[in-house]
């Protein structure tokens, strides 16, 4: 057994002034932390990705990681009851002559249990078939009581249209899904935004796994249909690409495109102005996480902004071929865009690559 190496940490009444704190021996940092008249001092480090318990919280006895909420045992380092394996060095310490002491020497092991990893953290890789298209239903309505969006029916026209020419297709309705908004984990820390998502890993129950399946490991074409809302895309379309952020930070923090050869294309309705605006939104951001557009990448209805009689809106929209035939054009463009990011061998339908952009109605 090593010699004890005990090292100052500091006078002992201004340590006790607060519950947790970081301190620093060298280039060595502590979560040090006081609670009922007893002190305890673990490694900084978590075992999950290296969050800084000593910037956590106490819960009890634990400490609690601030950036992703694991915890340990503020003087053991064991984890919490039922993943005590899971456990990060505690440190012997003592007071002499009103200073706090650490033996550097008495650290205990650090033990990292494996986990399984989450099923969208395997290997990203296409198997052979025809291009694969998703549609994003981002129209925020209750589920229990649906009401007709343009939006909703416009995307159901394309993705008819795409199954119809042997395109496979998966529907994904947000305002049908349960799931948390995003957190700001990158606010915490660049590191503490991980791929899958903070919130994807910690709740089970959290639905938006199903979108960043279809994303990342599933579609070629990302086709999002969107209301206008106050001149801007919906409170749904907003939230689930604030949770992308997990997507794009993958470029800055590790190097790693998860999106490639993905086309991203739209579908923009509304009773109000401001397509171009909205549009203009969608195309950068869908740009920042990797996305190639196909030429006209979107197709669009409004009647401007003193329309304020939707019930007129919405039969305009039920009756008009022409932006029917905008939108199928929009689907065949944005497969043949997919198909030459692919390789023509990697998908055998094939689609009409004379679409047109949809004129006014």
């Amino acid at each position: 057994m090593a010699a004890a190496n005990w090292v100052e940490l500091g006078d002992l009444h201004e340590l006790r002034k607060q519950e947790l704190r970081v301190v620093e021996l060298g280039k060595r940092k502590f979560a040090l932390s006081f609670k009922d008249g007893q002190f305890g001092l673990i490694d900084n480090v978590c075992n999950h990705v290296g969050g800084p318990l000593g910037e956590g919280r106490l819960d009890g006895d634990y400490v609690v990681c601030p950036w992703h909420q694991w915890k340990f045992h503020r003087c053991t380092g064991l984890g919490e009851p039922g993943f005590e394996e899971d456990k990060v060095p505690g440190f012997t310490l003592k007071d002499d002559g009103g200073k706090l002491f650490v033996d550097l020497n008495s650290g205990t092991k650090r033990n990292k249990v494996p986990h399984e990893p989450h099923p969208l953290a395997r290997k990203i890789e296409r198997g052979e078939g025809p291009v694969r298209v998703v549609g994003i239903s981002t129209t925020a309505m209750d589920e229990r009581n649906p009401r007709y969006s343009t939006s909703d029916a416009m995307l159901e026209v394309a993705l008819e249209h795409a199954k119809a020419g042997g395109l496979e297709t998966r529907y994904i309705r947000l305002s049908a899904l349960k799931f948390r908004a995003c957190e700001g984990y990158y606010s915490k820390a660049a590191r503490a935004c991980t791929w899958p998502c903070s919130i994807t890993q910690m709740d089970s129950k959290d639905q938006l796994d199903q979108v960043y399946e279809a994303f990342v490991h599933w579609a070629d074409v990302i086709l999002v249909a969107t209301p206008i809302r106050w001149g801007a895309a919906s409170s749904l379309y907003y939230k689930m690409v604030e949770r992308m952020n997990c997507i794009q930070n993958q470029v800055t923090i590790a190097d790693r495109v998860l999106l490639r050869n993905k086309v991203a294309s739209f579908i923009i309705t509304g009773g109000q102005d401001n397509v171009q605006g909205v549009a203009g939104q969608m195309l950068g951001f869908f740009a920042e996480v990797g996305c190639a557009f196909p030429q006209f990448p979107y197709v669009a209805h409004t009647r401007g902004w003193d329309a304020e009689d939707m019930a007129e809106n919405v039969r305009q929209v039920q009756h008009s071929e022409k932006l029917r035939e905008g939108v199928r054009a929009l689907v065949d463009r944005s497969a043949a865009m997919a198909q030459t990011l692919l390789g023509a061998e990697a998908c055998q339908p094939k689609v009409n690559r004379g679409g047109r952009k949809a004129g006014p109605l």
